[in-house]
């Protein structure tokens, strides 16, 4: 009974940091269950098939809120479950472990260029202009899916990163639409683990504890996302990128143990200044607002 109340706080946190940021509900869910010993198979079959509720009571509160782009969730969403479906039945009869510093660096990297395009607005407010091309996003869906089903959370670190940094899209849209989206991918990568691993494989004690928690936070967590600024929300997500990553990067070149864990503070550190440079600037910005508007009138 213990572990199952685990389960459910660990579901609500992590939807809480998903739904408004777009991100981490499979990676943290995955990563406490792998680390008492869960196998990866089951652990992302237990996180894919709770999202199943939680993407699709996380995707009406979206939309409720005005965060869904339909025409994105429309292009990513079934190359997303195929691409999800196809890794999930990869997991079970490989080791994916092989390809996880690859992608870690990648998304670092992209998160990386997220906060710098965030911060290097100053007193400027942010700009989203242009149109994402359905050549970009059915690719990009297909290839989520994969890492999502494989990594046991992917969907949201490569489809938000890869989103935020176009620079087209606000990031309220592309957490809202992803977010959305996201209810494909994991009937798809559900219907893969149980074709792999068949009913007996899945505890689905777990999947209702990490579903009940999920659910109780993704409302709350949609209609944050929908009053937080572009500003700060970007920052917030791009940093949480580099953190989610941070310990797959190091240990794949032998940084392990206690360096890995300051390093993580040392970087959660420094996010927190740039949340509080971000959150300063986005005030000044909102000073000159008024001042342009009252000059514009006058004159």
């Amino acid at each position: 009974m213990r572990n199952l109340i685990v389960l459910g706080l660990v579901g609500l946190f992590a939807q809480l940091i998903d739904g408004s940021l777009g991100m981490a509900y499979g990676v943290t869910s995955s990563t406490l269950m792998l680390a008492v010993g869960i196998s990866p198979a089951a652990a992302s079959a237990a996180v894919h098939l709770s999202e199943v509720g939680t993407t699709l009571v996380s995707g009406a509160a979206h939309w409720k809120f005005g965060n869904v782009d339909w025409r994105i969730v429309g292009i990513m969403a079934v190359p997303g479950g195929i691409g999800a479906f196809f890794g999930a039945t990869l997991l079970a009869n490989i080791n994916g472990d092989t390809a996880k510093p690859f992608v870690a660096i990648l998304l670092m990297s992209l998160g990386g260029y997220v906060l710098w395009r965030f911060l290097r607005l100053g007193g400027e407010r942010p700009q989203f202009k242009g149109k994402l091309k359905a050549a970009f996003l059915a690719p990009l869906g297909v290839v989520a899916g994969i890492c999502d089903a494989i990594g046991g959370g992917g969907w949201g670190p490569v489809g938000t990163t890869s989103l935020l940094s176009s620079g087209k899209l606000e990031p309220r849209k592309v957490v809202g639409s992803i977010d959305t989206s996201e209810f494909v991918v994991a009937i798809g990568a559900s219907l893969g683990f149980l074709f792999a691993l068949g009913s007996q494989g899945i505890n689905f004690g777990w999947v209702l504890a990490l579903l009940i928690g999920g659910v109780i936070a993704a409302p709350v967590a949609a209609w944050l996302v929908r009053h937080l600024p572009a500003r700060i929300l970007g920052v917030a997500a791009g940093g949480i990128i580099v953190l989610t990553n941070l310990k797959t990067v190091l240990e794949s070149v032998g940084i392990e143990g206690v360096y890995v864990a300051l390093a993580a503070i040392a970087w959660t550190l420094i996010w927190a200044q740039m949340l509080l440079v971000s959150v300063r600037a986005e005030r000044r910005s909102r000073a000159v607002v008024p001042e342009q508007a009252v000059d514009g009138v006058s004159a």
